[in-house]
């Protein structure tokens, strides 16, 4: 066996036994047509309901404030490396991804039209999941670094650190913070890197003639240009990191949306009923109860696995903004109703409107997309393929930052460590395009799902807080809405 394949072997009885424990099912629905349940899906949704209705539909209540705050260019004077708008772009180029192109067409493929309207479901009420991380990760930042004061560190491991220690329970809070940290390390190496270098030389690859193209054998060139576009990025930090990514997610939204847009628009006619198709599949009991959970379970985890409202990587990166808790939050909520709402309904409409999923291949991915955009634009697939690239390359940077933190959290911040972790995450860009390690992606990815168990615990514990800051930022809020209607009269 050659090194890859070794790696690969060593991690097969690991990968399996991870994603074995964080994928741990149940069969749920009538004999004959079970559908698997999943714990991880049962933890994610459940926090979301919970959170909308104890923090009193917050989601929706504060929409159109969220949408007022997110357009604010006043001056944001607060402690802080970036504004409002750049971190919420910042964490939507690591969500916006493979996802909303693959993620629903296998939403689709499996669970049928009717998925979408629960993965839009699961997408308002991850807001509220969102909201609650983002304003404890802002609340509980640190300045750990004495070279660097300007430097803000914040996520869940600091949340769950200091908030379980505020009462006096330490033990379980840094507990599960250095959980929280080690899952995040092993997801920002896989699923936030190699995963994604691997999928983009793919898709490169395929658009170049294949295997036996010319990029056919050159997965390690193309590692080693995107480990230097990667670098260029990541060597200035949140600073940098965000610049780039405020400017690439608008790009990506634009190209993206205004491709699928496109095609709804030449498929005008079929559109009421490819919404009604959505629609009646999601409630309707006609293909039995199985084929309603089918539905209603596709969704909701195509959904969850997009956003990542309760893993609390939004929070690292929320965490750098230049305003305050509450308001962050606003901020933040709205990128479940971006991720989940907009993009990935796009997408969904594409598949549905062209109708390209009607004797479909079983489950398919990236595969069932093009072939919708292909149905009406002959060599859309170079555009999805400039796309994904786009994409996988905003995530690679945004998770870089959410590694980091969470190393720096367990070692400390200083320069060695800083970059000790961006040579190794550029090396792991080359490895990821250059090898086939199904296995250790497999772990990794479960290492980033596995994030929510120890989040979402936090978020459970500390919910009586953050609705004590709501109610004090909506009354400071009121006071200020009379001062400024006393002013103008």
């Amino acid at each position: 066996m050659d090194i890859d394949q070794t790696i690969d072997s060593i991690f097969a009885p690991v990968a399996e036994y991870s994603m074995k424990l964080v994928f741990f099912s149940v069969p749920i629905g009538p004999e004959g047509s079970q559908q698997d349940l999943s714990l991880i899906l049962v933890w994610l949704a459940a926090a979301a309901i919970f959170l909308t209705i104890y923090l009193g539909f917050i989601n929706f209540r504060y929409f159109g404030h969220a949408i007022s705050l997110l357009c604010d260019r006043s001056e944001q004077k607060d402690d802080g490396q970036i504004s409002s708008f750049q971190a919420l772009a910042t964490s939507l180029s690591g969500t916006v991804g493979l996802g909303n192109i693959a993620g629903v067409a296998v939403a689709v493929s499996v669970g049928g039209p009717g998925a979408l309207f629960w993965m839009m479901v699961m997408g308002f009420l991850g807001m509220s999941t969102k909201f609650a991380e983002v304003t404890l990760g802002v609340k509980y930042r640190h300045h750990k670094d004495p070279d660097h004061p300007q430097r803000i560190s914040g996520g869940p491991m600091y949340y769950l650190r200091d908030g379980f220690a505020n009462r006096d329970i330490p033990f379980i809070g840094t507990f599960l913070a250095v959980l929280f940290s080690l899952c995040c390390i092993g997801g920002s190496i896989g699923g936030g890197n190699m995963f994604q270098a691997n999928q983009a030389y793919v898709q490169m690859m395929n658009v170049t003639g294949g295997e036996e193209g010319w990029l056919g054998d050159k997965g390690w060139l193309f590692g080693i240009a995107l480990s230097v576009l990667v670098g260029i990025v990541i060597v200035g930090g949140i600073r940098s990191i965000s610049a780039v990514a405020s400017k690439l997610v608008p790009v990506m939204g634009i190209l993206y949306l205004g491709g699928g847009l496109v095609i709804i628009a030449m498929n005008y006619a079929d559109l009421p009923g490819a919404v009604g198709t959505i629609f009646t599949e999601a409630l309707s009991l006609s293909a039995g109860i199985g084929g309603f959970l089918g539905a209603l379970l596709t969704g909701i985890q195509r959904a969850s696995f997009s956003n990542e409202a309760g893993l609390g990587s939004a929070a690292i990166v929320h965490s750098a903004a230049r305003t305050d808790p509450v308001t962050q939050g606003f901020v933040a909520m709205l990128g479940p109703f971006i991720d989940t709402v907009i993009v990935c309904m796009i997408t969904g409409l594409v598949i549905v409107v062209t109708g390209v999923y009607e004797g479909g291949e079983g489950v398919e991915g990236v595969r069932l997309t093009s072939r919708a955009f292909e149905s009406d634009i002959e060599g859309a697939r170079y555009f999805l393929a400039l796309t994904v690239l786009l994409f996988a390359y905003s995530t690679i940077i945004t998770w870089f930052y959410c590694g980091v933190k969470a190393v720096t959290f367990l070692f400390g911040e200083n320069d060695v460590i800083h970059m000790t972790y961006r040579v190794v995450y550029c090396a792991l860009v080359i490895v990821g395009a250059s090898a086939d390690l199904e296995n250790v992606i497999a772990f990794t990815d479960a290492m980033i799902l596995s994030m929510a168990f120890p989040n979402i615990l936090g978020l459970y514990f500390l919910a009586p807080e953050i609705k004590r800051d709501i109610k004090k930022y909506v009354q400071t809020l009121k006071i200020k809405e009379k001062v400024s209607a006393a002013g103008t009269a």
